[in-house]
């Protein structure tokens, strides 16, 4: 029963422009995460390492990041487990690609012709490992926009047929870096397949690359999945974190493929929902989220309710004051202004017309369940009202 890892999107050496002096620090995140799930392939004793795309953030790298890399997949090397390696749409494979300027396998110590660290191209689409009874394909294309769906180099025909009950004969392993078509939501990319073309692909498990976030499913016989960043490229980016233990198994004359998702990753993401009404004060909100404070959580806080006139919040301050305790913290301030009590004014003023027109089409859109629009008129309304009822704020003409 052979079992592989697979992992996609590491993006080594990204240069996180938007985050400024902590960019070294998230770039030193990814590599401790590649450097986690090279440990847990030799812990597993894993058969095969896949690398579904994006290795490396781009193809300018310095020569000290790809040896970097290359070490430590030289530790499979010297424990004989195999490195299959697809260049994506950030490090792809055209005329400049760092799969051409440097070899990898050389890089790594792997023997020369022992297949033990292989770079799949548009000129080497497969490489066969008897042993295992695996063979892997790959679907390369030399510049970053296919041409046409990968899985045309890739199939098979005449097996998608057999491909659940096919004994004894060798795993197929199909590996791309590329979107997968969903009518309505992804209907567009550099590189797109749809689910029909996996099903008549004749493989076992198609190792995918490209979308951070883990996600799997089945297309026919064919086993798929994504198995996300090892840690996030992006810090509001959840579902990474993780690799992804393949296990190939054939009980009964059935093949069966299961996918287990094993994190690597260390940050963390949490949505936290307040409810405004609930809070004194700034000060209060401030004394709530340090108690949370985690410099690997990503917590994004969204205020909600209807909030007293005394509560006076301002979320970019907040966020300022607290920043450094989370790895990132966002706050939102969602809630909406409550509606003034006590007595409205005539009908006949400016404030008792305003008052009521607005309260009129509050009350509207709340029950339409426009809650965001809604809002806004009771921020007018409240605005409106401490202009209005004093008469030194307030010019007519």
């Amino acid at each position: 029963m052979p079992r592989l890892m697979h992992m996609a999107d590491v993006h080594l050496g990204a240069r996180h422009d938007d985050l400024g002096p902590v960019a070294a620090a998230q770039r030193e995140r990814q590599f401790a995460a590649f450097q986690r799930a090279v440990e847990l392939a030799l812990a597993e004793k894993v058969d095969m390492v896949l690398i579904s795309g994006d290795l490396f953030d781009s193809n300018s790298q310095p020569r000290r990041s790809v040896e970097r890399a290359a070490t430590e997949l030289s530790k499979l090397v010297k424990q004989r487990i195999p490195v299959v390696i697809i260049p994506g749409t950030h490090d792809c494979y055209d005329a400049g690609s760092i799969y051409r300027v440097f070899d990898i396998a050389e890089l790594c110590g792997a023997p020369p012709d022992s297949n033990l660290v292989t770079v799949l191209t548009d000129t080497l689409s497969q490489v066969e490992y008897p042993h295992l009874g695996i063979t892997v394909h790959g679907a390369v294309f030399p510049a970053k926009r296919a041409p046409q769906s990968p899985l045309a180099s890739i199939s098979l025909p005449g097996m998608e047929a057999a491909s659940a009950s096919r004994t004894g004969s060798t795993w197929q392993v199909g590996m791309i870096h590329g979107s997968l078509l969903v009518p309505g939501k992804v209907e567009q990319d550099d590189v797109l397949f749809s689910e029909k073309e996996v099903a008549d692909s004749g493989l076992d498990y198609l190792a995918l690359g490209h979308w951070h976030s883990f996600r799997e499913g089945r297309a026919g016989a064919t086993t798929w999945a994504y198995s996300g960043a090892p840690e996030p490229v992006a810090v509001d980016q959840d579902g990474a974190g993780q690799v992804l233990l393949v296990s190939l198994a054939e009980s009964g004359g059935q093949r069966r493929v299961t996918v287990e998702a094993r994190p690597v990753g260390r940050t963390r993401f949490e949505r936290l929902e307040l409810d405004a009404a609930g809070l004194a004060s700034q000060a209060d909100l401030e004394r709530m989220l340090r108690q949370k404070a985690d410099p690997d959580l990503v917590l994004d806080v969204r205020l909600v309710g209807v909030r007293s006139d005394e509560l006076d919040l301002h979320a970019d301050e907040l966020e300022r004051q607290i920043q450094g305790i989370f790895l990132r913290l966002r706050v939102r301030d969602a809630s909406a202004a409550s509606l003034p009590e006590g007595a409205v004014a005539p009908p006949d003023t400016i404030l008792g017309a305003m008052t009521r027109d607005l309260r009129s089409r509050i009350d509207q859109l709340e029950a339409a369940g426009q809650a965001d629009q809604a809002a806004e008129l009771r921020e007018a309304l409240r605005l409106g009202m401490l202009l209005l009822d004093d008469p030194q704020r307030v010019t007519l003409a």
